[in-house]
């Protein structure tokens, strides 16, 4: 499945999520595919949950939800991290936490969604590669708040 996906996790990506320099959908969409969701052809209609969708997402949102934006998805998101996988930010990319200041949801969501990643790359048995390809980086948003232009805002 990973080869089919639009970006494959890799080091340099999951920095990429945490040091705020992609837009909120594109790190949606690094969950959405990897959980089954599927893009419909208008880009912008709602992703959908497919076939491979787990069951309970598919219940609680039949439409892909705002992993970012969205606090129950990013709750979601957490419950569905497996005990043993639940420190490998820590453990594989060293990751200490955002320091006081930088404390708002859009990034403790944004390391949310890398430690859902890496304990999904856990769960397959694969291991996270240094480098990979690389959407183009934004600049961090000049208001950590509100994001990047186009990102919806945090509920």
């Amino acid at each position: 499945m990973e080869d089919s996906l639009s970006w494959p996790l890799s080091r340099s990506l999951l920095d990429a999520v945490l040091a705020d320099r992609l837009s909120d959908r594109l790190v949606a969409e690094l969950v959405w595919e990897r959980l089954g969701y599927r893009r419909q052809c208008d880009g912008d209609a709602p992703w959908l949950a497919g076939p491979q969708t787990p069951q309970a997402w598919r219940d609680a949102f039949p439409e892909a939800p705002e992993v970012v934006a969205t606090r129950l998805a990013s709750v979601a998101l957490t419950r569905s991290i497996a005990r043993e996988h639940k420190q490998l930010l820590k453990e594989q990319l060293h990751f200490a936490g955002y320091r006081i200041g930088e404390l708002y949801p859009r990034r403790t969501r944004r390391a949310t969604v890398v430690s859902w990643l890496l304990a999904w790359l856990a769960a397959r048995g694969d291991v996270l590669p240094a480098d990979g390809a690389l959407p183009e980086l934004l600049e961090p948003p000049v208001n950590p708040v509100q994001g990047h232009p186009g990102d919806a805002p945090v509920g």
